[in-house]
């Protein structure tokens, strides 16, 4: 039987299941809706509808999803950003937590509308105006219904920011990749140390322990616990 907690829960993502649809059928094809269950991060979605981002129930969470989960009861919404999937599709997004009566993050609601034709658009009529400016460069947002992905996603975009391999960085920037990923939230999901340790091409023992320095020295940077 669920606890109370769990049974709360369960009713307001209940409830979010026709929000979803409704949402969706509003905006048309270039919008889709998921409903995120937290407690859950490997197979977080429990509905989608649209297929813009090519979720589907028993997907992973996304790395926005990571961030929330990071920040835990912390997180906030975070509305009208727009960000570039790794198909080079512009999508304006906006993630609404979802708490339970004791203020408890536990999911979130996703709505995802494609931009790129109006970015197009706005960019035309800015060039015939003459208003030419340079497009500012977004983030690369990675969506995936399998959790591995995601993450092995987030540790290439990390170690790309840095001057090569994982051999030829120094102790500082092994560092602050490491503190990078778990602000992204990746330590939050189970068994990312371990795969992280793969990718990367070092022992289980030297990941625990480069994450273990990267927390202290974010601590200490400000002046305790994140």
């Amino acid at each position: 039987m669920s606890s109370e907690p769990d049974a709360e829960r369960d009713a307001i993502l209940a409830a979010l299941r026709p929000v979803v649809d409704g949402i969706a059928a509003t905006f048309g094809p270039v919008c889709d809706v998921v409903l995120h269950d937290y407690r859950h991060p490997e197979e977080s979605v429990v509905a989608v509808a649209g297929s813009l981002t090519g979720r589907a129930v028993g997907g992973a969470m996304s790395e926005i999803g990571m961030r929330v989960l990071a920040r835990g009861d912390e997180a906030q919404d975070e509305l009208n950003y727009v960000s570039r999937t790794r198909n080079g599709t512009l999508v304006k997004s906006s993630t609404m937590v979802l708490r339970d009566s004791t203020g408890a993050v536990f999911g979130a609601l996703c709505v995802n509308v494609d931009v790129t034709a109006v970015t197009q658009v706005h960019g035309l009529l800015g060039a015939l105006a003459g208003l030419g400016t340079a497009p500012a460069e977004l983030p690369t947002t990675t969506f995936g219904n399998d959790i591995d992905a995601v993450v092995d996603a987030l540790v290439d975009v990390h170690q790309s920011k840095q001057r090569g391999s994982w051999a030829e960085l120094d102790r500082a920037e092994r560092l602050e990749l490491f503190g990078g990923l778990d602000t992204r939230g990746v330590f939050a999901v189970r068994g990312a140390v371990e795969q992280v340790a793969a990718r990367l091409g070092i022992s289980r023992a030297s990941a625990y322990n480069y994450l273990s320095r990267a927390r202290a020295a974010h601590d200490t940077s400000t002046g305790g616990p994140a």
